[in-house]
């Protein structure tokens, strides 16, 4: 793959994980929110929770499945800048963390890609 289009691929997996979570009836906040403590891809809500979401896009789960490429060290970072979003935003809503697992064998061009939303996927 080139590398072009491997970073096309990034931003379309996490179009689709948006166009997901709307399906799903949250509103998104934020894309790619970011601060010196790192990024969180999504930022969206629901009537009871304020959720911090990581796409993990993979053409396949030969080498694992996506869910196990966000390790307690990249948790830790999306909790850090978590925190400070919430020191600026401040909400009543319940701050929870999920893991969006999309799937696309052909990259972009993959017509259904399989989208896995892994609600509370790590504290």
């Amino acid at each position: 793959m080139e590398n072009k289009d491997r970073e096309l691929l990034g931003p379309w997996g996490e179009v689709q994980a948006v166009d997901l979570l709307r399906r799903e009836g949250y509103a998104i906040l934020a894309c790619g929110y970011s601060c010196r403590f790192g990024e969180i891809d999504i930022i969206a809500r629901d009537r009871t929770y304020i959720v911090f979401a990581e796409v993990k896009l993979r053409r396949s789960a030969a080498y694992g499945q996506a869910r196990e490429f966000v390790d307690l060290r990249k948790q830790a970072r999306i909790k850090k800048t978590a925190m400070l979003y919430l020191a600026q935003n401040e909400t009543a809503l319940q701050p929870r963390f999920d893991v969006i697992e999309v799937y696309a064998p052909d990259g972009a061009a993959t017509k259904r890609p399989v989208l896995n939303h892994l609600e509370n996927a790590f504290e």
